[in-house]
């Protein structure tokens, strides 16, 4: 996105009527200016951006999302009820699982039937199992939540599966036959009667598949060239059963252009180019750490223990996002000349330190503070201003980890400001992406001793019929922030907002103070059909603008 120095703002009431026309002027006394273009669109943001990400690892599944059928904790068939609602209240629109490297060691096998194996989980390397398992941790997989109950909660809550497959260390064939498990039609096959067994009769139609995951990693530690052979293999006459496949490919870690154009070489190069036009989607993953310097050693970044610095910090690591975004987008253009491949972002946010867990079996849980609903509102508007290049996101992790939406411990449940923004930005769904313009000083601070810089406000549009959806992210901790807002090709009759902010940049919300961040409505005014508002200091407004 282009943004126009402020200053250029400031020349007095002939921009804004050579811009605007006479009645959409720009008033003295704005710190910031946000002009949203009706008639340039780059197309429909997809609902699936607005995806999550479930993982086998510590309270996530066990203590998150499944609580048992035979729980005292209210629950729909074994999945926590006030999970279910609260993601109903967001419209979330799609689920990735069983992982994440999880995925990669997991045998789906395992998880159907009424007998089912325990194995050791993936993540149990990392840790001290034995103490943890003697604390309750699911370091050893039981299986008691596998494929029909994963399609059973996203049934409940009317979100589209992702299944990523085991790439690393099962064959081809079984990907094949998990794909007839989940959509062969009733009755048709061995597998399709096994399902009935199991309780669905009709098949799961499942369109999303992702092929490996981090497979320059934990899902293999192939080569670029290595992968693209697996990934032909895996991928090369599945059944479809009239499904129309999507299926993903296991992308760079982080914004390795090399990997990307070793890939694309191999599948897209040469006289033996692939043909299956059911490959959709380019995973990509980014996490922001925050590393810093700490008793002379490099450290992991604190949830909650961090200064004015960091607290930029981890915005602008999230920010590059958007480069990593338009760097894919131009390599995969390269080879993908009609970019039929689009990207997926299915693992991001920020990542800290152990420490700041509600339970310690909750292993990678961390608190979420307000800090990381603006790093994920900044992201979200990413996605939403590239909309013709990003097809789905799921936000990592839903419940019990880093950056969750939800924090849960048996009975007891919460939702962090991450929910907010969630549901601040559901209005985005399925609407035209509008192109926008923010004008605003940047910021200045110092971290570690250096002078750094970053924007002032940046957000973004979209429009459903007659509303215009405007979300914004202003990172200042210290001051508010006079923000106008103009329609270009219209003007605005009436407008309503809500905002996401705390006077303390640590605040979160706990057990015991679950409401300590949440929403509250924002004044906003209409004046010769621009809007005005004040925002206050670290905070995040949704912004509802009606057409005039």
């Amino acid at each position: 996105m282009q943004r126009r120095q402020f200053l250029q703002y400031s020349a007095g009431a002939g921009i804004g009527l050579a811009l605007f026309g006479k009645r959409q002027l720009w008033s003295a006394e704005a710190d910031a200016r946000v002009e949203v273009f009706l008639d340039e669109s780059a197309g429909q943001i997809s609902p699936n951006i607005y995806g999550h990400f479930t993982e086998h690892i510590g309270g996530v599944i066990y203590d998150g999302v499944w609580v048992g059928a035979d729980s005292k904790i209210p629950n729909e068939a074994g999945i926590r009820r006030e999970l279910i609602e609260r993601m109903r209240q967001i419209k979330a629109p799609m689920v990735r699982w069983p992982g994440g490297c999880f995925a990669d060691s997991y045998d789906w096998k395992d998880g159907i039937g009424p007998n089912r194996p325990t194995r050791t989980n993936f993540w149990e390397g990392d840790h001290d199992a034995q103490r943890l398992h003697e604390k309750g941790a699911q370091v050893f997989e039981p299986n008691t939540f596998g494929t029909d109950e994963f399609m059973r909660f996203c049934k409940l809550i009317e979100a589209e599966p992702y299944v990523a497959a085991n790439l690393r260390s099962l064959p081809a064939l079984s990907f094949d036959q998990w794909v007839e498990y989940c959509n062969s039609p009733a009755g048709s096959t061995t597998l399709a009667k096994q399902r009935a067994a199991n309780g669905a009769a009709d098949p799961y139609k499942v369109r999303y598949w992702g092929i490996g995951n981090e497979s320059w990693g934990c899902g293999g530690n192939f080569t670029p060239e290595e992968y693209a052979s697996e990934f032909r293999r895996y991928t090369t006459w599945i059944p479809n059963y009239g499904v129309d496949l999507q299926l993903i490919g296991s992308g760079p870690n982080g914004n390795d252009i090399d990997w990307t154009h070793r890939f694309f070489e191999e599948i897209f190069g040469g006289p033996h180019a692939y043909r299956n036009k059911g490959f959709k989607g380019w995973s990509i993953h980014h996490y922001s750490f925050g590393f810093h310097e700490e008793n002379g050693h490099r450290e992991q970044a604190d949830a909650l223990n961090f200064d004015k610095g960091q607290w930029y910090g981890i915005l602008k690591e999230c920010d590059l996002v958007e480069s990593i975004i338009t760097d894919q987008w131009s390599v995969m253009g390269q080879y993908d000349r009609e970019h039929r491949v689009k990207l997926v972002v299915d693992e991001y946010g920020p990542w800290y330190r152990e420490g700041t867990e509600l339970d310690p079996t909750h292993i990678f849980g961390q608190q979420v503070t307000v800090r990381d609903a603006l790093a994920t509102a900044l992201t979200l508007d990413a996605f939403n201003r590239h909309a013709d290049k990003v097809s789905i996101a799921t936000c990592a992790q839903l419940v019990n980890n880093i950056n969750a939406l939800f924090l849960c411990h048996e009975d007891k449940f919460i939702v962090t400001p991450n929910f907010y923004v969630f549901q601040m930005y559901a209005a985005h769904q399925g609407a035209d992406m509008l192109r926008t313009e923010v004008s605003a000083p940047s910021l200045r601070y110092s971290a570690y001793g250096k002078a750094e810089t970053f924007w002032g406000l940046n957000g973004s549009a979209s429009r459903n019929g007659k509303t215009v959806t405007v979300t914004l992210v202003h990172p200042d901790l210290d001051q508010p922030k006079d923000v106008q807002i103009a329609i270009r090709g219209g003007g605005s009759a009436s407008a309503s907002a809500t905002v996401l902010a705390s006077d303390d940049m640590h605040a979160h919300n706990s057990f015991a103070q679950p409401k300590m961040v949440a929403t509250r409505t924002l004044e906003c005014t209409v004046r010769d059909e621009t809007v005005h508002l004040r925002m206050p200091p670290a905070s995040v407004a949704a912004i509802r603008i009606q057409l005039g």
